[in-house]
């Protein structure tokens, strides 16, 4: 059994991952209107791991005799102005997830909740993950540039780093 304080932060962080699922499928959608294949499959993809994210942390608490709350879901945003911008927000919202896992992290170290912390270090490899997969992206689409011409070159680029991403989940990596 874990603290209720334990219990009420994991709670905070499912609606936080729910809501990052959310919003990269709201973004998925926008790319797909804006003929941009390839981020749509990226930003697809990513939104289910983030829901699996949530999830893992639902089956956690069961497992600890805890209670998950199903997260009420604040409106994402539906529209942005370039690829660029777009990424910049999911690069902005997984530096908020990693602070939120570090400070479920001392909630964990602070009351001596071993099987907590345990858990959350693979949050903590998969957010240093996340967190340099979104600058990768970013040192890209300023080397590509913002011109409209250059839309489908981020376009294609992102689709080959989400083609490397899913073999390197098959792989189990």
């Amino acid at each position: 059994m874990i603290s209720k304080k334990m219990t009420k932060a994991l709670n905070q962080q499912i609606s936080l991952e729910g809501y990052a699922s959310f919003l990269y499928l709201s973004m998925a959608s926008w790319c797909d209107s804006e003929g941009l294949e390839g981020c749509a499959n990226f930003m697809n993809r990513q939104s289910e791991e983030e829901r699996e994210h949530m999830l893992k942390i639902f089956e956690y608490m069961s497992e600890v005799d805890a209670h998950a709350l199903t997260p009420a879901i604040a409106q994402v945003p539906h529209k942005f102005s370039t690829p660029q911008k777009m990424f910049e927000m999911v690069y902005q919202h997984e530096q908020k997830v990693t602070k939120s896992i570090h400070s479920l992290l001392k909630i964990a170290k602070a009351e001596n909740d071993y099987t907590t912390e345990n858990f959350l270090q693979w949050y903590i490899m998969e957010q240093r993950e996340e967190e340099n997969l979104m600058r990768s992206i970013l040192d890209k689409i300023k080397l590509i540039g913002d011109s409209p011409m250059t839309l489908y070159y981020i376009d294609k680029e992102i689709d080959a780093i989400n083609d490397l991403e899913v073999k390197a989940d098959a792989k189990g990596e």
